[in-house]
């Protein structure tokens, strides 16, 4: 199964690219994995909200494929833990997923036709954390899920 975080927003600080490769170096034994960015055009920017949630949701249902599994990351979503991630990745596998793709939605959130396009909805924490900070975590969390799957003493209980 590939992994693929999808975030919508800007490129990476140097600090966190650095983290993102060193998760996803760690990962590679395990699982394929990589980060996908989804940037609105420049010409596109707007104040407007709800406009640009709908442009963000082009982008989304654009690139988003028939066979992928999409997780949507959101606050209101539902509390879990890293075992419990290990777990989902691992169904996930067991029904044939070939791609799980972790969105992480926009500024402003995610439209209600996305929402209702995903097959799970996860809350990383009740916190609210930058984006580039919550690309960090998942490639994080992606690693220790894999590493609790394949019994590496990464995760200790």
């Amino acid at each position: 199964m590939h992994v693929e975080i999808w975030s919508v927003g800007k490129e990476n600080e140097p600090f966190i690219e650095d983290g993102l490769q060193y998760y996803f170096q760690k990962t590679k034994p395990y699982n394929s994995i990589e980060l996908v960015l989804l940037q609105t055009a420049k010409k596109a920017a707007t104040t407007d909200i709800e406009r640009t949630r709908q442009q963000e949701e082009e982008l989304i249902l654009k690139k988003l494929q028939p066979g992928h599994y999409l997780v949507l990351l959101d606050e209101r979503g539902k509390q879990l833990n890293s075992l419990q991630w290990s777990q989902q990745f691992q169904q996930c596998m067991n029904q044939g997923v070939k791609t799980l793709v972790l969105l992480i939605g926009g500024a402003f959130g995610v439209t209600d036709k996305i929402r209702k396009r995903a097959n799970q909805c996860w809350s990383l924490s009740t916190l609210v954390f930058p984006h580039q900070l919550v690309r960090l975590i998942v490639a994080e969390q992606t690693y220790r899920a894999f590493s609790i799957l394949n019994n590496s003493p990464y995760h200790h209980v």
